[in-house]
């Protein structure tokens, strides 16, 4: 029989698959990118396990624990491991690389799967990727993509990653599109951690050797943070710029915000914030348009009155190379027009 054996956090990529043996809600926080989740006690069996250890006893509690793993284990073996062929080979983890993980690892092991346990468990992974999102950017060339709002930075981004090469897509990451109107309909944006353990799994994989082609972001992407360091980096890197017409960012526009034409009442809801700094007046017209439907008036002066200004100030002020960049001027923003810049940014 096998025993399972012992892996770092530096060896992950040297498994079939990556399983997370903690509770559900645990799992939704933050994981290991791409781990499946196979908890051994759920969100409320959990709950049970330590509410019996502090009130009657610790043997109590891992007595009932210990049905209640075996029962689960059982579950996933009749189920979702069932067509895993022997050669598979499996790392387990939990929080901190004890019990629960040293459960499933060993009856993995028993039936005769090469399985591994992660040194210290997530605990240890969340370490991990914290000291190297301090150290990892530095050690990275970044080519920072700006330009004004409706411009196509994310579909350039995509376009760029099509052809090969390296890229940092910070709005996807964070499900959100990084502006007042930028929460994506029924996709809610991850916790924190997840959004940390996205960008280190980017950046872990990446080539210092190459570029990396990232968006020009603020500090906050809707509600998360992007980690200093990185932020820091890019920063002082060199930038790329994109220019478009004005027409061609209104369609754009409206194209990736359609969801508001449809609920111009959602659309007034979202731009009240920005009462005190245009006043009722300029809000009242934008409503207007609104609801009238005048779409395309409506993008323009929100593009001309809000966002090219606030996009010029900050811009300008946060990425001290912008003065340097090299210009891409488009003549649209559909797929061949991006594709065709790309030799320029190279």
């Amino acid at each position: 029989m096998q025993n399972p054996r012992v892996a770092t956090v530096s060896q992950l990529s040297d498994f079939d698959e990556i399983i997370d043996v903690r509770s559900p809600a645990e799992y939704a926080e933050d994981h290991i990118p791409g781990a499946i989740s196979a908890p051994v006690l759920d969100d409320e069996q959990r709950a049970e396990v330590g509410t019996l250890y502090v009130q009657v006893s610790p043997f109590v509690a891992k007595k009932r624990g210990a049905a209640l793993i075996a029962r689960n284990i059982a579950a996933h073996l009749e189920n979702l491991f069932k067509d895993k062929p022997k050669q598979w080979k499996p790392l387990v983890y939990c929080w901190r690389g004890g019990q629960r993980s040293g459960a499933m690892a060993h009856i993995l092991a028993q039936v005769g799967w090469s399985t591994n346990r992660l040194e210290g468990g997530y605990k240890n992974y969340r370490r991990q990727v914290l000291a190297d999102l301090d150290t990892l950017p530095e050690t990275l060339q970044f080519r920072v993509v700006c330009g004004p709002t409706g411009s196509g930075k994310s579909r350039f981004l995509r376009v760029l990653q099509e052809q090969g090469e390296q890229v940092l897509d910070l709005e996807a990451l964070a499900q959100h599109r990084g502006s007042l109107l930028g929460n994506l309909p029924n996709e809610p944006q991850p916790a924190q951690k997840m959004f940390e353990s996205r960008i280190w799994d980017v950046l872990r994989r990446c080539d210092a050797k190459r570029p990396v082609f990232v968006e020009a972001e603020s500090k906050k992407i809707g509600l998360l943070n992007t980690p200093e360091a990185l932020l820091a980096r890019m920063r002082a890197s060199d930038c790329l710029l994109l220019e478009a017409p004005v027409a061609a960012r209104v369609q754009l526009l409206m194209e990736d915000y359609k969801h508001f034409l449809s609920d111009p009442a959602l659309l007034i809801k979202r731009l009240t914030p920005l009462l005190p700094l245009h006043g009722r007046q300029v809000l009242d017209h934008w409503q207007m348009l609104a609801e009238k439907g005048n779409w395309e008036a409506l993008v323009e002066k929100l593009l001309i009155d809000h966002y090219d200004p606030a996009y010029q100030r900050s811009t300008t002020t946060n990425f001290v190379r912008l003065k340097d960049a090299r210009v891409l001027h488009l003549d649209g923003l559909d797929e061949a027009a991006l594709s065709a810049a790309v030799p320029a940014a190279l």
